[in-house]
């Protein structure tokens, strides 16, 4: 009988390390996706590497994730080649192996439409949302081909397939999708699941609190808005949703499920018309 199918018995990630990128988040009155999946995955047993270029607030989410958790953070910037490999040399150094990697990192600052749109802005939202994460996978995934297994889950969005005024979010959030399935090919025969998780309008800091401030919308305004267009009960999701989606696809409950591209959106991404 194959046990792996029956029922769960003890905390998910006990004995697997989880290396987080973009586990800080911005100052906001609600959580941000990346501290919400290190919370969670500390709290099922994963040993933890918090990865942000804000190593203060990397170290604030440790600091949330409770007494026993064996963790620490790195700072890195996923614009460096260096840094991105340093994250793999790091988390190899400290915990002697890795099992989890969640590319959670992405801005849309100075984004815009195709006709107004900067081209510095354009290189700087590519280069942080689909070549930082490349870089990433580049230099962990040979790490986990090694060993014959692992779970690298990348934090897309429902952007990448609908409607939106932000071409360069986008375009870059669509690479992010091809990423994923192109590396879940060929990584699957070495044991190695890559998978996305698409998240549609969530109440976190940097999609409310950001968005009000760089367009001087109230906040409560902008999440009432927000709340208006998602299809399942006219209310955002929180950051909790997407991490309990990034917990399932990165165990071994999602053993046989890879180049998976998960909404995580209250049925926006379904709706046509």
């Amino acid at each position: 009988m194959d046990d792996r199918r029956g029922p769960r018995s003890g905390p998910r990630f006990e004995g697997k390390v989880a290396v987080v990128v973009g586990a800080g988040q911005t100052p906001g009155a609600t959580i941000g996706n990346g501290r919400a999946t290190s919370i969670l995955l500390a709290s099922e047993g994963a040993t933890l590497l918090a990865v942000d270029r804000d190593e203060d607030s990397a170290a604030e989410t440790l600091a949330k994730c409770g007494d026993g958790v064996t963790a620490s953070t790195l700072r890195a910037d996923i614009t460096s080649e260096a840094d991105c490999a340093r994250i793999a040399e790091v988390a190899l150094e400290r915990y002697g192996h890795i099992d989890v990697l969640v590319n959670n990192v992405g801005i849309g600052a100075g984004d815009a439409g195709a006709t107004s749109l900067e081209e510095d802005a354009w290189d700087l939202i590519h280069d942080v949302n689909l070549k930082g994460m490349w870089m990433t996978c580049k230099h962990v995934l040979p790490h986990l081909r090694r060993q014959g297994s692992g779970s690298v889950v990348n934090i897309s969005s429902v952007a990448s397939v609908c409607a939106t005024p932000y071409l360069a979010y986008k375009t870059s959030k669509a690479g992010v999708n091809a990423l994923t399935q192109q590396l879940a090919m060929s990584s699957a025969r070495r044991g190695v699941r890559v998978n996305a998780v698409l998240p549609g309008l969530m109440d976190t800091p940097m999609a409310v609190e950001g968005i009000a401030a760089a367009t001087d919308i109230d906040p409560d305004e902008l999440r009432s808005l927000r709340d208006a267009l998602v299809p399942l009960g006219a209310k955002q999701g929180s950051a909790w949703d997407v991490a309990h989606a990034v917990a399932y696809l990165a165990s071994d409950e999602a053993r046989f499920v890879t180049g998976v591209l998960l909404p995580v959106d209250g049925g926006q991404s379904a709706k046509v018309g």
